[in-house]
């Protein structure tokens, strides 16, 4: 290989300022390295991490650079692969990179960075950027042609360049805040932020020679419950890892070219990957690189369901002749108008769908919905969670006729049980507040009342005694804890004076169907409404009669 002098086509304190700072994630620069393989039409991409050492190395076989490609278009910061108006590759790949700043990336996070590359028809060639020289140059305002590269010694890259026809080599040493994440954390962050490595079969990467696909995606698959298609997306991961979740497909009514997927997990938790600090999210993706992570917190909602949802939305039309993405390429700008449009539709016509939606599939399943969701009562709803909680108990962990005979039993009882939990609570409240009540008015029982508290403390006492039951078993010894509504409304009404206010009528409707509920019979559909009727009658009257005093 003949001995190439390589500089920098860009002075060195502005190559400072435009970048060598400006990505600070691990992930972002192993994404740059991984694009500029794609844009380079390479079929393979081969990662080696070692922890170690924090050392990493990108090897790929695609197209390559010769001695005039590296100096002029990779060392030549700005450089454009979309000049002359070309958007994509030579096998028809939309390209990545846009700027030509992106290789920055490849600056800001080892000490030093070796690459080598070559064509089909030439030899290797490449440098060494030594940041530790780079840092001196920079601050004694050496011009570019002052610091020429390392040249490299292709000796130590003979495994590497043995049956490598073509490509690029990039050798990452001692990348300055470490390899944290293992390898399975990365190879799930790689399946999920590079789609095209899943979905595009002339595209694969491999960690340390065994390839990313959907397998990595496993525990993400399992734990999902819901999905909804967004016209129509031919997504594999659908296909192969969902394909036992019937899937809802969103059609949006403003025509727009936004495709995509979103998937909800059984708990919050499920999103998290294992040992580290990232979430999985809603993501957008632009030609199929992710550009803005977590496209929810642009709208909003405060609503529950947002920390189950996750998902890849992709939206092609945002790669134009205009520019719309920050300098560090991690995200699109925040006040442009094609992106501000598309979070409004999306907003309307997907989320506004998916979370009424969620809701429903969630309640359907036995589980807590969306406490914000007007779709049922508060009350109705924590009924139904109530209900869910007990009903848990008696699931039988084993795939048996029993566990599913249980299960199905358990089901039947489902809506009887959510109206029956809401029923006892406004019997208990109520029946108590008149208790209070007519402790606070000290409001002596009639005769016939005192009669009946006899009775029933001696049916307890009975009870007790068949039972053989020593404790105590009320907290208040009170004869208003042995009365029910009937009793305790033919208590205050006398002691109003003049006209009843009607406790005493409807308390007597009450108490049949009021007696089966507390025995925890199923009641016909004509006794609940009766039940709820009267019921709302005597809250009416017991609001009245708690405002007066």
């Amino acid at each position: 290989m003949a001995k190439d002098r390589f500089t920098f086509e860009i002075s060195l304190s502005v190559l400072n300022h435009l970048g060598r700072n400006l990505y600070r994630s691990f992930m972002t620069v192993l994404g740059e390295a991984i694009s500029n393989s794609w844009d380079a039409d390479a079929k393979n991409v081969w990662v080696y991490i070692n922890r170690d050492s924090s050392s990493m190395i990108i090897k790929d076989d695609g197209k390559g650079m010769n001695t005039d490609d590296f100096q002029n278009m990779f060392l030549k910061i700005g450089y454009s692969k979309r000049k002359d108006g070309h958007f994509k590759s030579r096998k028809g790949r939309p390209f990545i990179g846009r700027k030509g700043i992106g290789k920055l990336a490849l600056l800001s996070c080892a000490e030093k960075i070796t690459i080598i590359s070559k064509t089909k028809a030439t030899d290797y060639t490449g440098g060494i950027i030594d940041n530790s020289g780079l840092d001196k140059a920079i601050e004694q305002d050496l011009t570019p042609d002052k610091y020429p590269l390392e040249e490299i010694k292709l000796d130590s890259f003979a495994e590497l360049t043995k049956d490598h026809s073509q490509g690029t080599i990039i050798y990452f040493e001692h990348i300055r805040e470490g390899i944290y994440n293992r390898v399975e954390y990365l190879r799930k962050i790689v399946a999920l932020n590079f789609r095209f490595s899943l979905i595009d079969k002339t595209f694969n990467i491999y960690f340390d020679n065994k390839i990313i696909n959907f397998d990595d995606l496993d525990d993400l698959a399992t734990k999902t419950e819901f999905v909804w298609n967004l016209n129509n997306l031919d997504d594999p991961f659908i296909r192969t890892r969902l394909k036992n979740i019937k899937v809802k497909i969103i059609e949006l009514k403003v025509k727009h070219p936004i495709k995509g997927f979103i998937a909800s997990v059984e708990k919050p938790k499920d999103l998290k990957i294992r040992s580290t600090d990232h979430k999985v999210s809603v993501d957008l993706f632009v030609n199929g690189r992710l550009r803005e992570k977590d496209i929810l917190k642009h709208i909003p909602t405060a609503r529950v369901v947002e920390s189950y949802l996750y998902g890849q939305i992709h939206y092609n039309e945002l790669d134009d002749e205009k520019d719309r993405f920050t300098s560090s390429r991690e995200n699109i700008v925040s006040d442009d108008p094609k992106f501000n449009s598309f979070l409004e539709i999306f907003k309307s016509e997907v989320i506004a769908i998916i979370f009424d939606q969620w809701d429903k599939l969630r309640r359907d399943h036995k589980k807590d919905g969306d406490p914000d969701n007007p779709s049922i009562t508060p009350k109705d709803r924590k009924s139904e969670e109530l209900f869910n909680a007990v009903a848990d108990e008696y699931a039988l962990s084993a795939d048996t006729k029993s566990a599913k005979k249980i299960k199905d039993w358990v089901n039947l009882l489902h809506s009887d049980a959510t109206f029956n939990f809401s029923s006892y609570a406004d019997c208990f409240i109520s029946e108590n507040l008149l208790r209070l009540y007519i402790e606070n008015e000290k409001i002596l029982l009639p005769a016939p009342i005192e009669k009946r508290f006899e009775e029933l403390l001696e049916k307890e006492k009975n009870n007790k005694l068949r039972g053989n039951v020593n404790i105590e078993l009320r907290q208040n010894k009170s004869k208003l804890s042995y009365l029910d509504m009937d009793n305790l409304a033919s208590t205050i009404d006398p002691h109003k004076g003049g006209p009843s206010i009607g406790l005493t009528n409807d308390s007597k409707q009450y108490k049949p169907i009021r007696d089966a509920l507390m025995h925890t019979a199923l009641l016909q559909s004509e006794a609940k409404e009766k039940l709820t009727t009267v019921y709302h009658n005597i809250k009416g009257r017991l609001i009245t009669l708690l405002k007066t005093d």
